[in-house]
């Protein structure tokens, strides 16, 4: 399951605010991608991504086996509140977008290379000294970085548990970033919406026809569930 939120201007007790429009786009056991449900609120918070996962385990969602989500602060833990046996990636992208906005447009590539050696790492144990030699050489001028990426250690190494051709699935938001992007062409040249129903409306709209879309598995799904059938053996076999 990939989770996130964009944000839209819309007019709320006749101010213009910025909006969270909450989504959650599942892969089901076809390797087909659905739209599990769009939500609004004034700001993204994990207090609300609770209420959110709550919903969706009372509509019927039983399980989750990976659940790819932003660096957004106590995220891992609602998700792990309500389904206690789903591992979280921590987002890669949105990660090294953070860690660059740390440092000049001069040393980006240069950093960007170094934190590439991190997470094409072929193991947790490879990927952790990548990290400790990052942090030898960049933590003089630019410590908040590594800080950043060992507190979240946890949460960005899941992925490292599985074979490559199941990493890419995982370890980006790109799924849900990629169909944000489609909503965003429907919002962007229209300013401020004048109330939060005209924003959701239009939105339900573009989720519906861009879905349409989705008539085939995502990439490398057949190995990633080879995989997940053996891992999550008594968890996977009911559902197939």
């Amino acid at each position: 399951m990939f989770l996130d939120a964009l944000r839209v201007k819309g007019r709320s007790d006749g101010h213009v605010r910025n909006m969270a429009v909450y989504l959650a786009i599942g892969i089901n056991t076809d390797g087909l991608k659905e739209v599990l449900g769009m939500w609004m609120a004034k700001t993204e918070g994990a207090k609300f991504w609770l209420q959110v996962l709550t919903e969706l385990k009372n509509r019927g969602v039983k399980d989750i086996l990976i659940a790819s989500v932003d660096g957004l602060k106590g995220f891992p833990n609602a998700i792990e509140t309500v389904y206690p046996d789903t591992q979280v990636q921590l987002c890669i992208v949105h990660m090294v977008r953070y860690s660059l906005r740390y440092v000049s447009w001069k040393q980006r590539k240069e950093m960007a290379t170094d934190l590439r050696k991190i997470y094409s790492s072929s193991t947790n144990e490879e990927g952790r000294q990548n990290l400790d030699a990052f942090a030898a050489k960049w933590d003089l001028s630019h410590p908040m970085v590594s800080k950043s990426w060992y507190s979240n250690w946890d949460n960005l190494s899941t992925f490292y548990e599985y074979p490559q051709e199941i990493r890419r699935v995982i370890y980006t938001t790109n799924a849900i970033e990629s169909l944000n992007m489609t909503l965003r062409k429907v919002t962007k040249n229209r300013g401020s919406f004048p109330n939060e129903e005209s924003v959701f409306k239009i939105l339900y709209l573009a989720l519906r026809n861009a879905s349409k879309k989705w008539t085939m598995s995502i990439r490398g799904w057949n190995a990633a569930m080879n995989h997940f059938s053996i891992m999550y053996q008594e968890r996977v076999e009911q559902y197939l």
